[in-house]
């Protein structure tokens, strides 16, 4: 398995969606660098907002990461799908959390909120966006559910602040009493995102059987 697993990684870097990447990458950091470029000195409020969407702008293009045109072709190879989603996962990490310091380190000092906390807001906000990605892939035949994904991410972000009850506030302020708390839920949202996605990993057992039979048809065999 770890041989396969090492041929993968070539093919794998080869299919990433570079372009949603790079594109989500470029708007982030430009966003994040406004201060500078335009010279002015944000209250901190209006920095933590910045970087919230940051985050979430780069939590967008995560929401493309499994996206694989091949994925019909793909269902039956000996190599589990999780382990395939994972690959690309950590192929993408160390650029994200390189652009992710870039950000921090875009925004005015002065003004920059509790690096750690607002660390792990985007951090949580990038694996609710690849667990909608896994979701997307388990429950639909969809090659490219990256649209519908990022979509409902951004709507998601929208409603939250309106609807969430006041004793269940994410978004708060570093001054609020509520920030520790807030924290708190952040702390066990990432890891229940991720462990979502996890498990929306494998491929449903009627749905490899209809990719194989695919593929067959598509080599011209027998059904």
């Amino acid at each position: 398995m770890r041989g396969v697993t090492a041929d993968l990684v070539a093919p794998l870097w080869r299919t990433l969606p570079w372009r949603a990447l790079a594109a989500a990458g470029t708007v982030g950091l430009l966003a994040a660098a406004t201060p500078v470029v335009t010279g002015a000195a944000p209250a901190p409020w209006q920095t933590l907002l910045l970087l919230r969407g940051v985050a979430l702008i780069g939590a967008v293009g995560l929401a493309f990461l499994l996206d694989d045109p091949a994925r019909h072709l793909t269902a039956p190879v000996p190599t589990p799908r999780p382990v395939r989603q994972a690959l690309r996962v950590a192929l993408a990490a160390p650029f994200a959390a390189l652009w992710w310091t870039a950000a921090l380190l875009l925004v005015p000092s002065a003004s920059r909120p509790p690096v750690g906390d607002v660390t792990l807001e985007a951090a949580a906000v990038g694996a609710l966006a690849l667990a909608g990605a896994a979701m997307a892939v388990r429950l639909t035949d969809e090659a490219r559910p990256g649209p519908f994904v990022a979509a409902s991410l951004l709507l998601t972000a929208v409603l939250v602040p309106l609807l969430a009850p006041a004793d269940w506030a994410l978004f708060v302020q570093p001054d609020d009493p509520r920030w520790p708390a807030a924290h708190d839920r952040w702390a066990l949202l990432a890891p229940a995102a991720a462990a979502l996605g996890a498990l929306c990993g494998p491929e449903p057992v009627g749905r490899r059987g209809r990719g194989t039979a695919r593929k067959v048809r598509g080599a011209g065999g027998p059904v």
